[in-house]
């Protein structure tokens, strides 16, 4: 059932680690052929051979940034003869963690290409296909800093803001089509994106999910959009970050960013 209205590929970018990673074994399992995009070959190849010895499936990577101007062209070259019938973008991550005025603004930008322009992109060109076949799927992995602006953040929580209304609306615009469409708010999570970046997971009083709890979250909720946060103490920091006045929500993202350092 899951390969029928959701294969016979899936598209996942930010798929060479992390919550993209899990999302791509996780898919495979259900027997549908996954394609990795990321910037790293190294470590697509490595999540794409592992797939290939446990699932069975066929498996395509490509080494690009999506942040390129050229991001549709790239993939319609990458996949132009296999059919998408899912999309899981989750991709995205902040590297730093340094106040907006402090940032040079080229690597501002690469991060608004990511999460704005190339996500954009992206969902046009395959949500297109998709809409005209009139079955799919939608993931798109956001954050709870989207909730609310948050200090040495700006540009990342803008740009998860933007993930998360323009998901929304395309749940209500392609439900009527047969596609099912998710935004999934991940919380603090264990990922190699974190490690690099020297962020404090223990110590800080947040509760760290892993990758794969994340992901199988995603695709359990798949038709619960349009929106799903990962794990229960999410779920209850949302409500109040969801109704709170803008400055008690700004500060206690702030707040724990700064714990984080």
């Amino acid at each position: 059932m899951f390969a029928e209205q959701y294969g016979p590929w899936a598209l996942i970018a930010g798929g060479s680690e992390g919550i993209g990673a899990g999302f791509a074994r996780k898919i495979a399992a259900h027997g549908v052929n996954v394609m990795l995009i990321a910037r790293k070959p190294q470590p697509l190849e490595e999540v794409a051979q592992q797939i290939r010895q446990t699932a069975g499936v066929q498996v395509r990577t490509a080494s690009i940034d999506l942040s390129t101007p050229d991001l549709t062209e790239r993939v319609r070259a990458a996949a132009g003869d296999i059919e998408i019938g899912m999309v899981v973008y989750n991709a995205g991550a902040e590297s730093k963690m340094v106040p907006f005025l402090d940032r040079p603004l080229d690597e501002l930008m690469r991060v608004i290409g990511v999460n704005v322009t190339g996500l954009t992109m992206l969902l046009h060109e395959l949500g297109a296909k998709m809409r005209a076949r009139r079955r799919g799927g939608i993931i798109v992995v956001g954050s709870m800093a989207g909730f609310a602006g948050g200090s040495r953040m700006a540009v990342y929580t803008a740009g998860k803001a933007y993930e998360q209304m323009l998901t929304e609306t395309l749940w209500w615009e392609l439900r009527p089509h047969g596609i099912d469409v998710l935004m999934l708010i991940a919380g603090t999570t264990r990922t190699p994106a974190m490690a690099r970046m020297g962020i404090k997971l223990e110590g800080t009083g947040q509760p760290v999910m892993e990758p794969d709890e994340v992901a199988q979250e995603g695709l359990d909720n798949l038709k619960n959009g349009p929106t799903w946060v990962a794990g229960a103490h999410n779920r209850e920091a949302a409500k109040f970050m969801c109704t709170a006045d803008r400055r008690a929500a700004v500060e206690m993202v702030s707040s724990g960013a700064d714990s984080m350092g």
